[in-house]
């Protein structure tokens, strides 16, 4: 079944290494949206953060996953928890995937960030909940993220109940 799929991740640092996992995902018969070019970003940037936040929620309609792009310093961005959040409250399946292994333009790897997942927590029965035991987390070499993209994604959406 394809699926419409927000994207999460450390714009500025982490772009080119969310080319190749958003072009490897469009190339399968499924469709990719929440995916902004430069322009669009920094016109909102230059808005302010109510543009910025009107920028993700409405990249995030329609969406049924979101997959969050886990590089060096993506737990530490004050938009990709934003997006994380957001994307739990309206019911998206999560995931994380691990790309700081995807070369960059200049060739150049990074190394792992932490999961942001461990970060953002929510409550259940009165006790606290990270999202690092709710959504799981893959590596996009050691995983196979080209060949299992599309079952990741189709996995969180059936968690989600969506």
């Amino acid at each position: 079944m394809a699926r419409r799929v927000f994207f999460s991740f450390h714009y500025e640092r982490d772009i080119w290494r969310a080319f190749v996992v958003r072009n490897s995902w469009v190339t399968q018969d499924n469709r990719a949206d929440g995916f902004w070019d430069a322009s669009v970003w920094e016109e909102a940037k230059r808005k302010g953060d109510d543009a910025l936040k009107e920028l993700i929620n409405y990249g995030l309609a329609g969406t049924s996953v979101t997959v969050v792009l886990i590089g060096t310093e993506t737990y530490d961005r004050k938009w990709v928890k934003y997006e994380i959040i957001k994307s739990h409250k309206r019911g998206n399946g999560l995931l994380g995937i691990y790309i700081h292994n995807i070369e960059d333009q200049d060739g150049e790897e990074e190394p792992q960030g932490p999961n942001p997942f461990k970060y953002i927590y929510t409550e259940q029965d009165g006790k606290k909940v990270y999202f690092s035991e709710l959504y799981p987390t893959y590596y996009w070499f050691g995983n196979d993220g080209y060949e299992n993209i599309g079952s990741w994604i189709e996995k969180a959406a059936k968690a989600a109940g969506r």
